[in-house]
């Protein structure tokens, strides 16, 4: 069978080709691909090439599809997983395979796999460590949401604090405690806001920084400070570029004592080491935001460390559990991380939006694998119907549900936008 997909071939090296797929084994399964959303990490993988841990050194011969983001539907089952999957199940799929100690993933290391495609092979591996996971949902963009959305849970669960004269770990966020999330308005900051007022592990107080007021903003419409009291929770945004001493204001939410859990959500060394110093006793800092550069470094209060327990921990995107979660919170309503998603595009929007990606204000950038337009803003489509007509009906779906993406826009797109 024939795919579109973008390969990486090298340091800034993507092109957008068609091939034919090897013909599908006993262990594998066919599937098409229907969205993907554009991870940072992607933006990395490409500036590295061979040098990131997950792409191959020989992808310069060898490319690899990228995109890990992604859902779909099964096309056809290899005789191995017929009793498991059938064709025209929706998926989702938990890149981080962690197969056999191998940092192999989909979207990075496999040349027929990828969420930046229409069609892939789903290699045995994927299947054997129960990483292709069903989806009962509507929304395919919501399936796509589910890996970042996993990645906050898996952050929240890898917190940790200790008992009064125990070295027992209690795992996650302290219960009823205080939590700080910098630098926490983007696309994943978002997330960690909507999970923490609707998880079943609660702050009491939930203070969420940021430098940009219209961000800040936007954040405030879609998880309200009514919302959250509803919760059992105060939250409160706060602009700490218009603060002349950031720490002191943040310290003096808590009366003084400190946060318990602090999350990172910018790899600033500024926003590390103000997060250091707002910690209270047992306080857990949590560097949520992977940086590209090998070399990153912050300092850190060793002192408190020792007297006041302080300790920091870090994870890089979620595990299966976590990504279940993820599609459990979604499929109950409890969560909807759609208000991640600020712009659209088509397959041939990947390149460079990818390669541009930190240039590209708002949060997720969505892709319909199939279809074929530029990357649009939401905000914009109004503007860009004059050159692509379906975007005046989207611009009024968008409008009518407050801004955000929905399964209605996402089903007249699929059926109006123009085919790759």
């Amino acid at each position: 069978m024939k795919t579109k997909a973008v390969r990486i071939y090298g340091k800034d090296d993507l092109r957008l080709e068609e091939f034919d797929l090897p013909d599908m084994k006993e262990d594998e399964i066919l599937a098409e691909v229907i969205s993907d959303s554009i991870c940072m990490s992607s933006y990395k993988a490409t500036k590295q090439g061979p040098e990131h841990k997950r792409i191959p050194d020989d992808v310069h011969i060898n490319p690899t599809m990228i995109g890990h983001e992604f859902s779909g539907i099964i096309k056809s089952v290899g005789k191995k997983w017929q009793s498991q999957f059938k064709a025209g199940d929706k998926f989702s799929i938990q890149p981080a395979l962690n197969y056999k100690g191998s940092l192999d993933a989909p979207g990075y290391s496999f040349r027929w796999i990828g969420g930046d495609a229409t069609h892939v092979l789903i290699p045995s591996e994927v299947m054997e460590m129960d990483c292709l996971l069903p989806y009962e949902g509507h929304e395919f963009f919501l399936a796509s949401l589910s890996e970042p959305m996993s990645c906050v849970i898996g952050a929240f669960h890898a917190n940790y604090h200790t008992r009064s004269g125990s070295y027992v770990h209690e795992m996650g966020i302290k219960e009823g405690g205080n939590l700080a999330i910098l630098a926490g308005v983007g696309p994943m900051g978002l997330a960690a806001i909507d999970y923490a007022l609707h998880c079943d592990r609660k702050p009491g107080l939930m203070v969420v920084t940021d430098i940009d007021q219209t961000r800040l903003d936007r954040a405030a419409r879609l998880h309200s400070p009514e919302e959250a009291a509803k919760n059992g929770i105060r939250l409160i945004y706060l602009n700490t570029s218009n603060s002349t001493s950031a720490i002191n204001d943040l310290k003096a939410l808590t009366s003084g004592n400190g946060y318990d859990d602090v999350f990172v959500f910018a790899p600033v060394k500024q926003v590390v080491e103000q997060a250091d110093q707002i910690l209270g006793f047992d306080g857990c800092l949590n560097f949520f935001a992977g940086p590209s550069n090998p070399e990153f470094k912050a300092e850190l209060n060793f002192y408190n460390v020792h007297y006041a327990f302080t300790h920091i921990v870090g994870t890089s995107g979620g595990n299966t559990d976590d990504m279940r979660e993820a599609l459990q919170l979604m499929a109950e309503g409890k969560i909807n991380p759609a208000g991640m998603i600020t712009h659209i595009g088509g397959l041939d929007a990947v390149i460079d939006t990818t390669k541009n990606l930190p240039n590209i204000p708002g949060g997720k950038k969505l892709i319909y694998t199939h279809k074929k337009f530029p990357l649009v803003s939401m905000d914009e489509l109004s503007i860009k119907s004059k050159e692509f007509p379906f975007m005046a009906e989207l611009d009024s779906m968008v409008k009518k549900n407050g801004g955000l993406w929905s399964l209605e826009a996402e089903k007249y797109l699929m059926e109006n936008a123009p085919n790759i």
